[in-house]
């Protein structure tokens, strides 16, 4: 299972996200579930950085099946709040579709300091 962990600040926006685990929809190359989580993660940290001015910072843990990604520039632009929020949107809209058994999104609340 994919278990996605979005982290939402103060002000609703969506700065950080981690990614971790397989969907086990179907075998490597053919889990169609991945491949989706995989062009909405991708798309969007690629569109962040073309598209915008925001500064972030990504990394995989490929060896624990690990991803995570942070937008560390504040104020997070009107841009990549849009992304981001878009990217939510579909990850959800895929756990909907092929169920908790594959996908799993949490939206978690940031401690601001």
């Amino acid at each position: 299972m994919v278990r996605v962990t979005v982290y939402q600040n103060a002000s609703g926006q969506y700065p950080k996200l981690r990614l971790e685990g397989h969907a086990g929809f179907a075998a490597y190359g053919d889990d169609i579930v991945c491949a989706a989580v995989s062009v909405l993660v991708i798309n969007t940290v690629n569109s962040i950085e073309a598209f915008t001015e925001d500064v972030c910072e990504y990394s995989e843990q490929k060896d624990k099946d690990v991803v995570l990604f942070e937008v560390t520039s504040r104020p997070i632009s009107d841009h990549a709040e849009l992304l981001l929020k878009s990217l939510v949107f579909g990850l959800r809209s895929i756990a909907r579709e092929y169920g908790k058994k594959y996908i799993q999104v949490e939206i978690m609340k940031m401690q601001e300091v």
